[in-house]
C-alpha cells in the first residue's frame, strides 16, 4: 500500500471537512501532523487510526 504524504486541502477533503477545521484540530487536538517547512503533512493511515482511536471526537469545548 502506498501510504504517501498528503497536504492540508488533501487531508480535509479525505476527512471530509473544511481545511480551517484541519487546522484547528492541528491546533486544539493531536491530530497526527507533521510541519515540513511551512507545510502540514500528514499520512492517511495515521488519520484512520486517529478518527477510530476516537480522538478526533472533540468538540471545541475541551471536552
Amino acid at each position: 500500500m502506498n501510504d504517501c504524504w498528503i497536504g492540508i486541502n488533501e487531508a480535509a477533503e479525505y476527512m471530509g471537512v473544511n481545511k480551517d477545521t484541519i487546522r484547528n484540530w492541528i491546533k486544539k487536538t493531536d491530530i497526527p501532523a507533521c510541519r515540513m517547512g511551512k507545510l502540514w503533512k500528514f499520512k492517511k493511515s495515521e488519520l484512520d487510526e486517529w478518527v477510530k482511536s476516537g480522538k478526533s471526537a472533540f468538540n471545541g469545548n475541551g471536552e
